[in-house]
This record gives structure tokens, sequence and C-alpha cells, in this order.
């Protein structure tokens, strides 16, 4: 195990309390106005919620959901439009929907509009491809029952890909997809195919093609999260398992198309105990996560991983500062990681927290792929003043939008690689490589 950095300061910034609502228990995100973007679940004081909050901590409630359409309980994304799209469906049929950063709401689709739920139902996250729509999949319905894969544009026009066959590709898709540098789509499903019961990974083409890529056995290492692809190209998850026996307490592993999967840690409890949602790549190359229970105090713990499995407990839950954290992380482009806890906190009923490393600001870039001459958006922290922007030394017209966002576009000539934004303070280079294509 790692030794704990000194420099790392841990911060709850928000005590959910009831009348901002309670139980957070998706990942949250970052948008072009600078502020992050996230989901409550609600019950029992209400039918879920979506809230932004400043860096800072300022938490504003931009949207209470209502009976007709209830529980947020998968997330948001930031499309290339600059508006945020969502699902809701916890224990329901689900919708999609599309919301402006300002909380002005459009409901795109209702599942189980086909007859027998074919269309699916209890949606989970939603992904943008490169081609501009949005993906994701149905926990269950579907032809067959087992959940689908679909596809929807932005404007809400819905194609179902493919409907899980449990006997092949495995059954009950619990997480949203991951869209890789290939261009595949690749997620998880929480149940396994044939006889094993341990789930699934699976690759899928934006057109429809599917390839079940492994089957996990029914042992500790089962029930996979949803995937990160990290800069070297390889694909990292975790298992959350449940499933009894020795050492039972989730995994994180590696998969390629040519090595398959390689388990690189399994927790002991002590270090941790289930780890939920997915994995993120922080710009020191090390990758980050939660447990939701475990640890020193046993709810739940922060973890960092060296691609080569070298796992450090970064902090240990101990109730008062949060418990049970059920979503991932965000490394926002002031360098610091931001996250929520479903229980605990001062009133018992979540928190929103950051953790600082004393990593380095950086950029991100919305999307992370695109032509020459499409339109960019260049996420940061302080970008008022700059002086610069290039893709992979190619330099590219732009305008500042604020201090948090710049908008450019694509320069005849750029190729793929590192976006970088020249400030009076100093260069912020874009983790993740901008593909042109």
């Amino acid at each position: 195990m790692g030794v704990i950095s000194s420099a790392q300061t841990f911060t709850t910034l928000v005590n959910f309390d009831g009348t901002n609502d309670a139980y957070p228990d998706a990942p949250l995100v970052q948008a072009t106005n600078g502020d992050l973007y996230g989901t409550t679940l609600g019950a029992p004081y209400s039918y879920g919620t979506i809230f932004k909050m400043t860096p800072a901590g300022a938490l504003t409630t931009v949207y209470e959901f209502g009976a007709s359409n209830p529980y947020p309980g998968a997330g948001l994304i930031q499309a290339t439009n600059g508006d945020l799209y969502g699902t809701t469906g916890v224990y329901a049929h689900g919708t999609i929907f599309r919301i402006t950063p300002q909380g002005v709401l459009a409901t795109l689709y209702s599942f189980c509009a086909l007859t027998n739920c074919a269309d699916g139902q209890e949606p989970a996250g939603l992904v943008q491809a490169a081609n501009g729509k949005l993906y994701g999949t149905t926990q269950g319905g579907g032809a067959n029952g087992w959940g689908t894969v679909f596809e929807i544009t932005p404007g809400g026009t819905l194609t179902t890909l493919y409907s899980f066959i449990q006997a092949y590709g495995g059954a009950n898709p619990g997480s949203g997809l991951l869209q890789a540098a290939n261009g595949i789509l690749y997620g998880t499903t929480i149940f396994g195919a044939g006889v094993t019961y341990g789930g699934t990974i699976f690759g899928i083409t934006p057109s429809g093609g599917f390839t079940s890529l492994y089957s996990f056995p029914d042992t500790a290492e089962a029930f996979p999260n949803g995937l990160l692809q990290g800069i070297n190209g390889t694909l990292y998850g975790t298992t959350s398992n449940m499933l009894g026996g020795t050492n039972d307490f989730g995994t994180i592993f590696k998969i390629t198309p040519t090595a398959g999967l390689t388990t690189i840690h399994s927790f002991n409890m002590t270090d941790g105990a289930y780890p939920s949602g997915e994995l993120i790549q922080a710009t020191n190359g090390n990758l980050y996560g939660t447990t939701s229970q475990g640890g020193a105090n046993g709810y739940g713990t922060i973890f960092e991983i060296t691609p080569t499995g070298l796992l450090t407990t970064l902090h240990n839950f101990d109730g008062s500062d949060g418990a049970s954290p059920l979503a991932g992380l965000l490394q926002d482009t002031n360098g610091d990681l931001y996250g929520t806890t479903n229980r605990g906190g001062a009133n018992s009923l979540g928190t929103i927290f950051k953790l600082s490393l004393g990593l380095a600001p950086f950029v991100k870039t919305l999307p992370t792929v695109g032509l020459v001459g499409s339109t960019v958006k260049i996420l940061g922290s302080d970008l008022t003043d700059a002086t610069s922007v290039t893709f992979n030394g190619v330099p590219a017209a732009f305008t500042v939008v604020s201090a948090r966002e710049i908008s450019t576009t694509v320069p005849t000539g750029a190729t793929t690689g590192k976006v970088e934004v020249v400030t009076p303070s100093g260069t912020l280079i874009s983790h993740v490589g901008f593909a042109v294509r």
C-alpha cells in the first residue's frame, strides 16, 4: 500500500439537510460556466433534484422533479450544444431529459412507449459520441426483457440498437457507456452470460454491432461497475462483488482486447470494500475512486491507485464528514477532486466534498474529438486574459467567453494531441488529447 501525502486537504463543502434535498448518488459534472452539476435521489423528501455548486461550495437547487418523472439516479452530461442531459427512472420506466444550465427542463423521451417495454426501462447514464448523438443503456425491458442499448438524438429521436440476450451478452446493464478512442462504445452488465452470473464487459458500435468481451465468473470478481479508458488506451473498472466468500470485497481490473482481463487490486475491507461508480484518471496519471463501505471506520474510502496496481487510501470517511460514497469522483480544472456521499454528514443525508492533492490547474475540451473547423469549448479555471490557444502546436482563433470558458474552432493543419492555453499565470494543458478526425 502507498503512503498518504501530507499535502492533501479534505473539505466537506455541503451537508444536505432536506431543504436542498438529500441522498446524492451520481457523479458530478463540470459545466462550461464553471459550476458543478449533480443530482439527488430525493426520497423521502422529494422526487429528486438537479443542483449546481460553485467550486467553493455555494449550492443552488436548479430543478425539482415531480411524480411524473421521478428519481434522477444516473448523473448528467453536458453536450456540445451547451445543454445538460440526463435520465430518470430508478425503480420506474424512466425518461430522458434535457435541461439548460439555468434550469429549463424538457422531457425528450419516456420509456415503455412500446408494447411490453420493448424500448427498455430504468435507463442509466448517457454519453455523447463523436457523431453528436447520445447513447445509453436500460437495465430492464427490451425485446428479451434483459435491457437495451439505445441511441437518441439531442432532439429526442430514440432508436433501440440492441436488446440483451442473457445467454450470450449478459443481462441488466447497470451503468452507462464509454466511447473509446477506437469509436466503439463499451459497457458492463450486472449479470453474466450463459450459466455465469458475475456480469460481462461488452462493446457495441454506434451502428449496433455487438461483441461480448468478457464474462466474469461466479467468484469474488463479479458485478462490474462502469469503465474508464486510460491515456494508455487500457480500459479500467471495478467490481462490487457481494457474492460472499473469501476476500469478497471488490476489485479493480484492467482489460485490453489483446491481453484480456487482469485484476490489479482486491479490496480487503481495511482498505475499503465494495467500490462503486467509475474510476477517473487525474492529471498525474493515477486512478481515483471510492468504496462505499470499509476503511478504518467502515463508512467508505477515497483511494488512489497507480495503473500498475499500487493502492493508497487517501481518506477514511467517519460518518460526520459523510458515509457511503456511491458515485465516482470528478477532477475540476482547478486540479481538485470533488465527490458526494449518499449518507452521513451533519444531517445524515449526504454531503459534497473536495479533496485537494496539490495538482495543478489544467484545461478540458468539449468535445474531445472533432473535425477541422468544428467548434470546441475549452473549460478552465482562470482564462480571462488568455493570449494563445493551440491544438497540438497549431494556433487557433478563439474568444474568451468567461474566466471559465473559451470558444474556439479546430484550426486547419491541426493533428491529434494536447490543447494548450497560454495565460499570464502560465500554460494550461489538456489532460486528454483532442482527436482530430
